[in-house]
């Protein structure tokens, strides 16, 4: 399913619009929260108390801290029946009748006190950059990137005789701060420090309007979270991210909502 920045297609007699979650806390506590009702807010799209990116933008959805079933009901009519979304930050599981695609430990780190700086030979990519985004994510498997991923901030890559073969950017973007993502190295070209100097690069662009840089990354990837820290990056904490899909059958998808509920780790 598909939708435009700040509106979307809703089936017959949807619940009646609520205000939209606040975010408590720090930023970073909820950063897909924060973006769509901070900066990314022309991304939104919205039914009852959820928030979303359009489908080819960020698979990321902004649940409220303890969902109700009317709220996974709500996420069921977004994604439609067998669709999929993501979320970040939920320890607790779905409705049992969803099917949990995956499920990953992961930890957030913030660069506060990293020293950044710009890169020569990096450059801006660009809607036409995204067929060699795609074919190198592909490849490599840094994370979620799709058609219109790119809009969610600036892009800088690495070319070697013309081609892409490393890349980092911007994705989620809290208030203050701007999470670096699609951190990736083409496996040819990898122990060259392209991966550094490009988060470096990012990080300085994002310094350079007085916000601060973040990322994520799997628990699993020691080697790019050693990365990170080598740079200077430093735990903030520990998440998990998840990924659902809506029952295939309308009948079975009900069923799931009565008593269900979570929250959020």
């Amino acid at each position: 399913m598909s939708g435009t920045p700040g509106s979307i297609s809703r089936p017959s007699a949807p619940r009646t619009p609520e205000p939209s979650p606040a975010v408590s806390g720090h930023p970073l506590d909820h950063p897909a929260l924060a973006s769509l009702t901070g900066p990314h807010a022309h991304f939104a799209e919205r039914r009852g108390r959820l928030l979303r990116y359009p489908p080819d933008v960020s698979p990321w959805l902004a649940l409220p801290d303890a969902p109700d079933a009317a709220d996974w009901a709500d996420a069921a009519a977004l994604a439609g029946p067998g669709g999929s979304l993501a979320l970040a930050g939920y320890r607790v599981p779905p409705p049992d009748d969803w099917e949990i695609t995956f499920s990953a430990d992961g930890v957030q780190l913030v660069g506060t006190d990293i020293e950044t700086a710009p890169d020569e030979e990096a450059v801006l990519l660009g809607p036409a950059d995204v067929p060699e985004i795609l074919d190198l994510v592909e490849r490599t498997q840094p994370g979620p990137f799709l058609a219109r991923t790119i809009e969610m901030g600036a892009y800088l890559g690495i070319r070697r005789e013309g081609a892409l073969v490393a890349m980092a950017g911007e994705r989620l973007h809290p208030p203050g701060w701007t999470e670096i993502s699609a951190v990736c190295t083409d496996p040819a070209f990898r122990g060259q420090g392209l991966a550094a100097r490009l988060v470096l690069a990012v990080a300085d662009s994002i310094r350079a309007r007085g916000e601060q840089p973040f990322l994520h990354a799997a628990a699993s990837n020691t080697n790019a979270v050693r990365l990170y820290e080598t740079l200077g990056f430093r735990l903030r904490r520990t998440t998990r991210f998840l990924g659902v899909r809506v029952p295939a059958g309308a009948a079975g998808a009900a069923g799931a909502f009565k008593g269900a509920g979570a929250g959020t780790g």
